[in-house]
């Protein structure tokens, strides 16, 4: 079992045990392990606002919404809840440093990807949060953050569409461990690149549903 599986199902013990585990088998900082065994819904905040802004925890997040909702299952949209929100609040942080840094900024950590990525989210700037918002690591997030901010998307379109990537992720997750256990992660963990691409398909044929109908709605009203 690779070192997910072993932070994703311990064999016994409560909650600070779980964490605990965390902290051993990903190298979480103490202090984070503490915060979110003790404070729950308030350290997951912590913990993804680290994970987008400063640190990146690959799958600690995701971990951490998946066992919370599965040993309490009542609070599952609370935590889903507050894991989106500390993801959006690290990231409006860095979404500021790129807007304060300009382009330069962003060409700066995006090296070779910068002329692609700028022009994608020149061209798409809701879906160029959302669809990174809503997917898992390996997938790239944060250079489309800075992005966003480099090139002046609007706040409010920026907010809205990672509050609804990471929001669906999240409660998407939160559904799934309450429903099937330990199993979730199982999945994840053994078919992110599956389950990556099933998602990328699904978004961008509802983008071209989408698209398509509002052509034909604009050729009908000609």
């Amino acid at each position: 079992m690779n070192r997910a599986g072993k932070f994703l199902f311990p064999r016994a013990g409560g909650q600070r045990e779980l964490f605990a585990v965390a902290a051993k088998q990903v190298k979480l900082p103490v202090w984070l392990v503490k915060l979110v065994a003790v404070m729950g819904g308030g350290g997951l905040f912590v913990a993804t606002f680290v994970d987008s802004s400063v640190i990146p925890l690959p799958f600690i997040a995701d971990a951490l919404v998946i066992n919370l909702s599965r040993m309490h299952r009542a609070r599952m949209p609370y935590y889903a809840m507050m894991a989106a929100l500390g993801s959006l609040a690290g990231c409006i942080w860095i979404y500021w440093l790129a807007k304060k840094g300009g382009e330069a900024f962003f060409h700066r950590h995006a090296r070779g990807r910068a002329a692609h990525v700028k022009r994608w989210v020149q061209q798409n700037a809701f879906l160029s949060v959302f669809v990174p918002g809503i997917l898992p690591p390996p997938f790239p997030f944060k250079i489309f953050v800075l992005a966003e901010g480099a090139f002046q998307v609007p706040l409010r379109t920026f907010v809205f569409a990672l509050l609804l990537g990471r929001g669906l992720r999240y409660a998407v997750e939160g559904i799934l461990a309450v429903r099937y256990g330990d199993a979730v992660l199982v999945f994840l963990t053994a078919h992110t690149m599956a389950f990556i691409l099933w998602i990328l398909a699904a978004v961008l044929l509802l983008y071209g549903a989408t698209h398509l109908l509002f052509r034909h709605a604009e050729r009908t009203a000609r």
